[in-house]
């Protein structure tokens, strides 16, 4: 059956579904659990899991995520961030008192695009395998005193508080390419998507204006300047900075050659590689990989 939008001959000037705002306890969903000593298995999930634990006793936990096995003391206050995509299991040794808040990436990101001005990368979250953060925990606390409230208003209350939490959570554990974008009818959230997803695919490979503009569907000298107005530098300039921050990442495996990190993120070969990066951070790889190692022997 045909829906009037599908066969009005025009685009609407104003949509209510436009204006209407997300909600959080659409795209948060927050449980409390108290288990007996047990485990769970290792799984891959599609959903962000974040564990609060409120358990005053500091207690034995065991993780295995990514392919490494934590055998760690569990403190009150302390969160455990599993971005969606990393394998993860559990094993716990004393009755748990935990929050499990999980959370739908796609939801996650709309929200995010509407209510915070941010688009994330497919990243979003990063990986915190155990962290302090009363704030956090004192705000998922109060998100479930509003659910265990079944008085007037409770809901109101607990769609206030979710928002609350959520926004908590983006800014403290959000991922740091989270930039705030400044979108427009010419060139919206989905035409940045559109090109920002052909650039975490392809950015190894050339990648030419005309390339990111049909990711778009606009013209290249269109599509240039929309997205110089929006995001606020070139295509050309938001590429190279991109691989540079993929470089960085791989430069941090110190077994890596620098030709190959090279040639992993686009750049021709490695004088060009080493040229380019000092221009955007100030430090050839050489050096920067070097404070990378002084690092890790100051702090072991």
């Amino acid at each position: 059956m045909a829906k009037y939008q599908d066969i009005y001959p025009t685009e609407p000037l104003l949509r209510s579904q436009d204006a209407a705002r997300p909600l959080a306890a659409d795209l948060l969903n927050l449980e409390y659990f108290e288990a007996e000593p047990g485990a769970m298995p290792t799984r891959v999930f599609d959903q962000h899991h974040v564990l609060l634990n409120l358990n005053d006793e500091p207690h034995r936990v065991e993780n295995w995520r990514g392919g490494e096995h934590r055998d760690f003391t569990f403190c009150k206050n302390e969160v455990v961030v599993t971005p969606a995509g990393l394998e993860s299991g559990w094993r716990w040794h004393i009755r748990s008192k935990v929050i499990v808040l999980t959370i739908d990436p796609d939801k996650l990101e709309r929200f995010c695009q509407s209510e915070l001005g941010l688009l994330l990368s497919r990243q979003q979250l990063l990986d915190r395998p155990q962290f302090e953060d009363q704030d956090l925990v004192d705000a998922a606390v109060n998100a479930l005193d509003a659910l265990r409230d079944r008085g007037p208003g409770s809901e109101v209350m607990y769609e206030c508080l979710a928002r609350v939490l959520l926004v908590k959570l983006v800014r403290k554990f959000g991922e740091e390419r989270a930039e705030a974008v400044e979108f427009s009818p010419s060139f919206t959230a989905e035409h940045y998507r559109s090109v920002l997803d052909l650039i975490e695919a392809k950015y190894a490979a050339p990648l030419a204006v005309e390339d990111l503009a049909r990711a778009a569907s606009l013209s290249p000298s269109h599509f240039a300047r929309l997205f110089k107005e929006t995001v606020g530098e070139s295509p050309h300039q938001f590429l190279t900075r991109y691989r540079v921050e993929r470089a960085s990442a791989m430069l941090a495996d110190p077994t890596r050659a620098l030709i190959d990190v090279a040639l992993a993120c686009g750049f021709s070969d490695q004088p060009h590689f080493s040229r380019v990066f000092k221009k955007v951070t100030g430090s050839t790889p050489r050096q920067y990989r070097q404070t990378l190692d002084q690092d890790r022997a100051k702090n072991p």
